[in-house]
């Protein structure tokens, strides 16, 4: 497979039940609302089609993504877990694709770059119909798999954000090895929020120094 397209889906409609009363999608990083500065380098990736599933405070969710090119889909059944989440947004997608790409809401690290790394190891992995990244031992998102799963996803007879999936279908699934730890690192308490902070104002500065360095140099 030379090229691949995809489609993504995105998780936003979680309680953030371990955010200490804060909704974590909410959150300012970087000077925007967390769950835009995800959805704006999914965008940037350049998806066949981007679906955002809500649930929990969806209204404000939308509010937050206003003009970027997305559709909604609400999942009444948020409450049950994350599966009904997936099932919701993967039966919402409408535009052909090879690969859909299930995404976090919370992942702040990535960049539109880490997106397209994805879809092009996915494009040329060995074996297999579903990638799976991981850093260092630990499994990581976004997961992809074929599109061709989409019907056993929506019934729920295939869920790929089970931990157990490598173990279960080990013939389809391809685990990729990152050289970082973006696809590792999410947003789930307020410990995790002030980490990532000031780890992106540390990379923001040192990036400042860099700029400045080559700016004498010249």
């Amino acid at each position: 497979m030379s090229a691949a397209t995809f489609s993504a889906v995105v998780l936003a409609a979680g309680l953030s039940s371990r955010m200490e009363g804060r909704h974590k999608l909410l959150l300012p990083v970087g000077g925007e609302p967390a769950v835009r500065r995800v959805v704006r380098a999914i965008v940037a990736a350049q998806p066949q089609e981007v679906v955002v599933v809500t649930g929990f405070n969806g209204r404000a969710v939308f509010d937050a993504l206003d003009g970027l090119d997305v559709r909604f889909q609400s999942n009444a059944r948020y409450r049950e877990g994350q599966m009904t989440s997936v099932a919701a947004g993967v039966a919402a997608l409408q535009a052909a694709c090879d690969a859909v790409m299930v995404c976090l809401a919370d992942q702040v690290l990535l960049g539109a770059a880490d997106y397209r790394e994805l879809i092009d190891a996915y494009a040329s992995m060995p074996r297999g119909s579903i990638l799976v990244p991981s850093f260092g031992g630990a499994r990581g998102n976004p997961v992809l798999f074929a599109a061709s799963y989409a019907p056993e996803v929506v019934s729920g007879h295939v869920n790929p954000g089970c931990r157990k999936l490598i173990a279960g279908h080990a013939d389809e699934v391809f685990v990729y090895e990152t050289t970082h730890d973006r696809f590792t690192v999410d947003m789930d308490t307020p410990d995790d929020y002030a980490r990532i902070v000031a780890r992106l104002e540390r990379e923001a500065r040192e990036r400042g120094r860099e700029a400045g360095h080559e700016a004498l140099e010249r």
